[in-house]
């Protein structure tokens, strides 16, 4: 049966290691550390000025040091404004964390950095879909700068959008626009999308968008491999070229946790897609040519100006996605600056290493989660084929197998004082159980996602290491058998609840992770 109970436990219940995880919670803010120069400054030095700049991570000019985002809570509905620490710097996560503090948080406001108050609020209701849910605050979150910041997690019926905007490319004017997202948390859906759009939320026929897309929603063949890919929503088609499918026969998609995907469009007769990863190196080019003309409308283009976040223009809503970063840009921009906004991308250090210390329960460290069970003290939780699974980790195993096997601490999602464990290498991926037995999953920011996954820590029941309590089934606790990961009892009727090695099979050693 689907897992649906929640009960309400005393703090105290966890002892000494949950009363530590709640002391740790709100921690202070990092050290205050400006940008220098941002995104927009090198788009404006260039000639492209940003006419929106949107993120919940860091300013994207050096001198920016207004509000980031707002944050509504749903104990009281009261909101507050997230900022950077300073002028150019990183959000002060600390501040949602603590307004948020034992209850929970949606973004309603991504606020527009330029001084046109191009703002994103949800969308209202459109050609398809009822009105947008806001994000939730906390489902995404990430090192930037060494600091902890929250990225916006979208999964389905989320969307923002502004039809009201000012200075936002009408016509056949041109315009380019860079968002930076997830290799490792998309879908087919419609439309995961950044840029603009109809001002009415419906579709008004072809070339009446011109939005950067990133999914696996393939509108025109040839998709080569699996994807995602970087395509040019332009209204009633996905384009990877002038002809609609790839002309890039290697381009197979982007599944790093950190993706730049860029789209710029000269109104008139030609567009560029571009991808990178935005941890390391420089950008690709994908296609650079005309645009589309086997279709007409699209060349020249009717653009009408609104900007969409994470939706279609007609307010398509089933797309799932992450967003940390964007803007869009008056006029086309050169590679050359656009190779120098990859750059500074580069260098924010999106999902680095926390600055909190690995190998401990505070909220942020980086952990692998290893075996106490004689005879499987080489196995370590890792995630497979989105499961929980145990398997041997040691020095000698590949890349891959040791960030499958290291999670970060995370303060708990239904519960403070408790924690959860989000994956290394997927970003607002957490462990959550389901009928049982624990999956890797992304956060929706629902109250059964919430419970389900957060565990308290207490004395390993064996009397080694550490145990972890599920939130809302509290009798039951982390456990593997057969290699399988599942929130399991000391007896009962399933197998993986038999008595049997259960203390040390529920115990574990709360080590220094295979990948920082």
């Amino acid at each position: 049966m689907r897992n649906t109970l929640l009960r309400p436990r005393a703090l105290s219940r966890f002892g000494a290691a949950g009363a530590l995880v709640a002391a740790l919670l709100i921690g202070a803010p990092g050290t205050s550390q400006a940008a220098g120069t941002g995104p927009c400054d090198i788009y404006g030095s260039a000639g492209t000025p940003c006419v929106a700049a949107h993120s919940t991570t860091r300013a994207l000019f050096g001198s920016y040091g207004g509000p980031l985002y707002q944050v509504r809570r749903a104990s009281d509905g009261a909101t507050t404004t997230i900022t950077p620490l300073s002028a150019g710097g990183y959000a002060n996560a600390a501040a949602q964390d603590s307004f948020c503090y034992g209850t929970s948080c949606v973004i309603t406001v991504i606020y527009d950095q330029t001084s046109r108050h191009n703002d994103l609020t949800p969308a209202p209701a459109g050609g398809v879909g009822g009105a947008d849910n806001p994000a939730p605050a906390d489902a995404l979150p990430v090192t930037a700068g060494g600091h902890a910041v929250y990225g916006v997690s979208f999964s389905g019926v989320m969307g923002y959008r502004d039809n009201s905007t000012n200075g936002i490319a009408t016509g056949s004017q041109p315009e380019g626009m860079y968002m930076v997202t997830s290799g490792t948390h998309y879908n087919s859906g419609c439309c995961f999308d950044y840029g603009n759009a109809e001002t009415n939320n419906l579709d008004n026929g072809n070339g009446h968008m011109d939005a950067v897309y990133f999914g696996t929603l393939c509108w025109f063949s040839p998709c080569n491999g699996s994807g995602p890919w970087v395509m040019a929503d332009l209204e009633n088609g996905l384009f990877q070229s002038d002809t609609g499918g790839s002309r890039d026969g290697s381009y197979t998609g982007n599944r790093e946790p950190y993706v730049t995907a860029l789209l710029k469009n000269n109104g008139t007769n030609y567009f560029a897609l571009k991808d990178g990863n935005a941890r390391s190196g420089g950008l690709t080019t994908h296609f650079s040519g005309a645009l589309p003309t086997f279709r007409t409308g699209y060349s020249p283009m009717h653009l009408e100006g609104a900007i969409i976040l994470g939706i279609g223009g007609d307010n398509s809503n089933s797309a799932i996605g992450s967003f940390f970063e964007g803007v869009m840009t008056s006029g086309v921009p050169s590679d050359a600056a656009d190779n120098a906004v990859q750059a500074n991308i580069v260098a924010v250090g999106y999902g680095d290493p926390s600055p909190v210390a690995a190998g401990t329960l505070n909220p942020g460290s980086t952990i692998s989660l290893r075996a106490t069970t004689s005879g499987y003290t080489d196995r370590y939780v890792r995630h497979q084929n989105d499961n929980a699974v145990t398997s041997v980790i040691s020095s000698s195993s590949s890349a891959l197998d040791k960030a499958d096997g290291s999670w970060i601490v995370r303060r708990g999602l239904a519960d403070p004082s408790c924690v959860s464990f989000e994956s290394r290498n997927y970003p607002g991926d957490f462990l959550r159980h389901f009928d049982y037995q624990v999956y890797r999953q992304p956060m929706n920011g629902s109250a059964i996602f919430r419970a389900d996954a957060t565990f308290c820590p207490t004395t390993g029941r064996s009397g080694t290491g550490t145990s972890f309590a599920s939130y809302n089934y509290p009798s039951r606790y982390l456990r593997h058998y057969n290699n399988t990961l599942y929130i399991a009892s000391n007896g009962g009727s399933n197998a993986f609840d038999s008595a049997t090695s259960w203390a040390p099979d529920v115990s574990w050693v709360v080590s220094s992770p295979w990948t920082a």
